[in-house]
């Protein structure tokens, strides 16, 4: 399991509960070592996108913003009995993003297209 969200509007999680935070995951059909491949392909191409920590089955980027460099925390969880990729993407400070996160990971969805 992903942390939850706080109750603040600056993250989105596949595993929240509630509208405010909550957002489709991403789903796969190839071998989860192929997916989570293909991820990772397609985040470099992103702008100030940093992998932290990895193992078999989760990815933890940061993302950095360009002007006021905040960070932003984003974690992948590959669910192989479903084929399922849970994410959460929050800021790690403030109140509001502005609907930041939930656009960045919207993007990814649509960067991925068909390639998992």
């Amino acid at each position: 399991m992903l942390s939850p969200c706080p109750s603040s509007p600056n993250c989105v999680s596949t595993q929240a509960t509630d509208e405010s935070h909550t957002i489709a995951p991403f789903r796969y059909t190839k071998a989860r070592a192929e997916a989570k491949e293909a991820l990772k392909t397609m985040l470099t191409t992103l702008p100030r996108t940093k992998l932290v920590d990895e193992d078999e089955c989760y990815l933890h980027y940061e993302f950095t913003s360009l002007l006021l460099r905040f960070v932003d925390d984003v974690e992948f969880l590959f669910d192989e009995t479903t084929k399922t990729i849970h994410f959460r993407s929050a800021s790690r400070i403030g109140h509001s993003d502005l609907g930041v996160n939930r656009r960045r990971m919207e993007q990814v969805r649509a960067l991925l297209g068909g390639k998992l």
